[in-house]
This record gives C-alpha cells, structure tokens and sequence, in this order.
C-alpha cells in the first residue's frame, strides 16, 4: 500500500503511522449569526476539518492489516479534544486517531 503524505511549506513532509489521521482544520468564524465580529479570543476552535493524509492502518494481533476508512478529502468532525496540533513550517494541522473521528460529511 503506497504511503499517503502531505507537504507543505517546501520540503516538510508530514505522514501519519498506523491509524493516525492528519486533518486541516476549519477557519473558526469571525461573525455570530446576528452579525457580530468576533474577536480572537472570542472563537471556538471549529470541530470540522478536512483529511490530509492518513496512515496505513492498524496491525492486530495476527499479523493481518486493517486500512483505515477515511481517506484523503473526506470532510470529517472530530471531538473537541481530539488529537494534537502541529506546526510544519507556518501551516497548522491536527493528527489524531481515526478513532476520534465522529462522522463524516
């Protein structure tokens, strides 16, 4: 199975192992509904994002690997304190395991 990567910000590459997922998140929203600007400190993080690369899979017990169900493009929401951000170059993305991911849309 060929390996699935991102890159970004020149030679950085970013691959996941096993059955993590890299995701990009969502811009949070600079206005409610009603029409106010929010501030910056004033924003939720979104819990949506899109798929960037993801693992090869997970290996049981018998040796047998599994791919993951997410594939790159998949637009996904995922719990609010799922996985961990990560900087390459002056990009930001998440990594988290598929498992924290609730639904795809």
């Amino acid at each position: 199975m060929a390996k699935k990567e991102t890159k970004s910000s020149g030679e950085s590459k970013l691959v996941p192992l096993h059955d993590r997922v890299v995701l990009k998140r969502d811009e949070a929203e600079g206005k409610t509904a009603g029409g106010i600007v929010l501030p910056d400190t004033a924003k939720d993080k979104p819990q949506k994002g899109t798929v960037i690369s993801v693992g090869e899979g997970v290996i049981t017990r018998d040796g047998k690997r599994h791919a993951l169900t997410l594939k790159p493009g998949d637009r996904v929401i995922f719990s609010s304190y799922a996985g961990d951000e990560i900087n390459v170059g002056d990009e930001k993305y998440l990594l988290l395991r598929e498992s924290d991911v609730l639904a795809t849309f």
